[in-house]
């Protein structure tokens, strides 16, 4: 459903990893507030209301009609003053967040460079990776000159508010697919796997520095007392440093997955990103050349790690072809839309890849209820069919699976699963089984505050299924002691149930 997006849309499908690697003005050189009319947010209001409604086919996926009445009509009275681009991020941010849709959002790599430049790119980030941890931050990565902060530290306050009422607010704004609060949590980590995190945009918008000292009171591993730190808060270019390697990689021709051998009976597979829409990387031959070796050397096991993979290319396709020894077809829901065309009026605001999104013309159909069957992107047999791609691998297939996966990859893990063609082992996914919406996007540019906002275009509707994502077979709960202890607690347990098979 998301293949085939052009360079430009990388981060639509949640890719976690940079595809390009840019520096920014000096921290300290931190723009002066926009200030935008009321008369002119209203304007912008009425361009996004109109869009969404009449093309958002997940509008009322997870609301009722009124209820997106009530949150159009929240926004209105918040925007209904004059107010900075700041506020008008934030009160759009979270009026989007309410559709529960993981791919509507102010897209951070979408907005213009003068959104960028004043709203993201301030020194307000705090030197460490951290995971959420039953809603407390765990230090996973220290990059201050403070010892202190080593990993499964804890972080009690951050500037003197508890980490608790920091999560609870940016909750509001994280976005995923219906009910996946699993999701919005895994959104907000900050693991060094995106030029722009989540926390980093969302934390000072929310909770303004007033300097560029960040004073933090944290609880070491195994102690009782709290210890107040006073850290120095990183610069955008110095949160992008750690990771300039992959991202170079990715833009250039190197490789970006990562294949080795654990023992002999055991291969690995690390695959961080499928957003390889600019890549000169050859992955589909190395893909090939990585399960010609699995066949030759009757590897008995092959470990595939996806835990940072949000998205992108259908890679997953290619995996599959090489796990079956004839076709397999797999039931494709009905795709549908809200329009057939879009308005002439909204034309202006709408930027996309490939111009047909603006008249689907006969590849649409009325079906009713103010839908429209979509017909371009279907298979002739009514479902996505796989063929076999060369010798198929016959030992055991293990995939690493997290919330993070939530787009291209939530489909893979919920095809594998389905066919019993590898074992999920981890955390439950991010995505929805009760569909996702994606697929062909409309970047809406509102006129006036500038600000950008993802429009997905396409959505079906699997029926009898649970709002959540795809539970793993084998269930791994992330703890503070793994942290600490530098553990892949996922890799081990498909480790030890790799030595269970063998006796």
């Amino acid at each position: 459903m998301f293949s085939n997006l052009p360079n430009w849309t990388r981060q639509l499908s949640l890719v976690p990893i940079i595809l390009f690697f840019c520096f920014s003005t000096l921290a300290n050189e931190t723009p002066a507030a926009t200030v935008i009319k009321a008369a002119d947010l209203q304007t912008d209001l009425a361009v996004l209301r109109k869009a969404y409604e009449e093309m958002h086919p997940g509008l009322y996926r997870y609301n009722t009609k009124a209820e997106m009445d009530a949150h159009f009509g929240a926004l209105k009275s918040e925007l209904n003053r004059d107010q900075t681009l700041r506020e008008a991020y934030l009160a759009i941010s979270l009026f989007l967040a309410k559709i529960k849709c993981g791919h509507s959002y102010a897209n951070f790599y979408n907005q213009p460079k003068s959104v960028v430049e004043e709203l993201f790119k301030g020194q307000t980030r705090v030197p460490f990776y951290f995971r959420w941890i039953e809603k407390r931050i765990i230090v996973s990565k220290n990059f201050s000159t403070d010892p202190r902060l080593k990993p499964g530290t804890e972080v009690l306050t951050i500037n003197d508010t508890p980490v608790k009422v920091i999560l609870d607010k940016l909750m509001q704004v994280a976005r995923a697919d219906g009910s996946n609060d699993g999701k919005r949590v895994n959104y907000l980590d900050v693991t060094g796997t995106d030029n722009y995190e989540a926390f980093d945009v969302f934390h000072p918008l929310f909770f303004p520095f007033k300097s560029t000292t960040i004073d933090l009171t944290i609880r070491q591993e195994k102690s009782l007392k709290p210890a107040k730190v006073a850290v120095t808060a990183l610069t955008y270019e110095e949160r992008l440093t750690p990771i300039k390697a992959g991202v170079e990689a990715v833009r250039d021709s190197e490789a970006v997955f990562e294949f080795k051998y654990l023992d002999e009976k055991t291969a690995y597979l690390r695959m961080p990103t499928w957003g390889l829409y600019n890549s000169k990387w050859d992955w589909k031959k190395y893909l090939k050349g990585v399960f010609d070796e699995l066949a030759l050397e009757k590897t008995a096991n092959l470990i595939v790690d996806i835990r940072e993979n949000e998205g992108g290319n259908d890679i997953g396709d290619e995996v599959i072809s090489r796990l079956i020894d004839k076709e397999l077809m797999v039931e494709a829901a009905q795709r549908f839309v809200r329009y057939r065309k879009a308005s002439a009026d909204l034309e202006p605001y709408l930027d996309t890849w490939d111009p047909s999104f603006k008249d689907w013309g006969s590849d649409a159909t009325e079906s009713g209820n103010g839908f429209y069957k979509l017909s371009r992107f279907d298979d002739e047999k009514g479902a996505k069919v796989f063929q076999p791609a060369g010798p198929r691998f016959e030992g055991k297939t293990f995939v690493l699976v997290s919330a993070t996966n939530s787009s291209a990859t939530f489909q893979f893990a919920q095809i594998v699963k389905q066919n019993k063609l590898a074992t999920l082992v981890g955390q439950t996914t991010g995505g929805n089984q009760r569909g996702i919406n994606g697929g062909a996007f409309f970047f809406l540019r509102l006129p006036n505050s500038k600000i950008e906002v993802d429009l997905p275009l396409i959505a079906a509707f699997p029926k009898d299924v649970p709002d959540a994502g795809v539970e793993p077979d084998i269930y791994v709960r992330q703890s503070i002691a793994d942290i600490a202890a530098g553990r892949d607690s996922e890799l081990e347990a498909t480790l030890a149930a790799i030595r269970s098979k063998s006796r």
